[in-house]
């Protein structure tokens, strides 16, 4: 499993490398105007895709089904958390099933 602060980066790799006209409509910005560029064009496919930019980035890094699930409870976790929220009371809420 791919480290949580990798996880943006790897993800944004692997977008780039399936869209490499990005990189070609852009080699003229700078570099920080590029990852401008493509940040906004991760956030795009994703909202193309009707997800969240965090399910896509999850989508591009998991390895397998398995893994893509346990990424997810784990980010479902961390906002449970965040929120002061009892686990199965957010499960309820947001129709998670961890089966």
């Amino acid at each position: 499993m791919i480290a949580k602060e990798s996880r943006n980066e790897v993800a944004l790799g692997k977008f780039l490398d399936a869209h490499p006209h990005l990189r070609e409509e852009t080699r003229e910005l700078s570099p920080k105007e590029q990852q401008q560029q493509f940040q906004w064009a991760f956030e795009d496919e994703a909202e193309n895709l009707g997800i969240e930019p965090w399910e896509l980035t999850l989508q591009l890094v998991a390895e397998t089904p398995e893994e893509l699930k346990a990424m997810r409870l784990e980010v479902h976790r961390e906002v449970a958390e965040a929120l002061g929220m009892d686990w199965d009371e957010y499960c309820s809420f947001n129709e998670i099933t961890e089966d």
